[in-house]
């Protein structure tokens, strides 16, 4: 009898990712694959403490949608599929939707200003379409979109190498963009 109650036991320890699936959908407004839903559901390696409430999502923010559990602590990230939910954003700006003339005057090249400042705040974010991790972190320097900076999780931790991907966001090299 009890050989037939310890799985129904342990799938409750866990996280149902369904659910979470299912969250972010409704969230965002979209499905699995729909433009702004989830790019893919969520990685089912993932054993997360089961919340004790339901779990909260946020977004999208970034291209992705966050889902916490604040009474247990862990976050993760769900990247969306690009392009955007009916409803979640507005109309596209003139300028974005006009055609580009061939004889337009090229772009200028992107500037190498700036956007992540030694002790600002950032998110590092780890993955790839399919699943992502992230924590927060301090920047040890400047740093411009593209580059490769130091940060660190408080003063006394050893640094760790980041590319900067845009304003408090900067990803760990090696792994396949998202």
């Amino acid at each position: 009898m009890l050989v037939g109650v310890q799985p129904a036991l342990a799938q409750q320890k866990f996280e149902n990712l369904d659910r979470i699936d299912s969250l972010v959908a409704m969230t965002v407004g979209a499905n699995l694959g729909e433009p702004g839903g989830p790019a893919a559901p969520v990685d089912r390696r993932l054993r997360l403490a089961a919340c004790p409430a339901t779990p909260t999502v946020e977004g999208p923010v970034f291209g992705a949608a966050m889902v916490k559990c604040d009474a247990l602590g862990w976050r993760i990230r769900v990247p969306l599929a690009a392009g955007a939910a009916a409803g979640a954003s507005g109309p596209l700006p003139r300028t974005a939707a006009a055609p580009q003339s061939r004889f337009a005057r090229p772009a200028a090249a992107p500037s190498r200003e700036a956007v992540v400042r030694r002790g600002d705040p950032v998110q590092l974010m780890a993955g790839n379409a399919a699943f992502s991790v992230s924590r927060m972190m301090v920047a040890d320097e400047d740093g411009a979109a593209g580059e490769t900076i130091r940060v660190r999780e408080d003063k006394k931790s050893a640094p760790i190498f980041a590319q900067v991907v845009e304003m408090g966001v900067v990803r760990i090299p090696g792994f396949n963009d998202f």
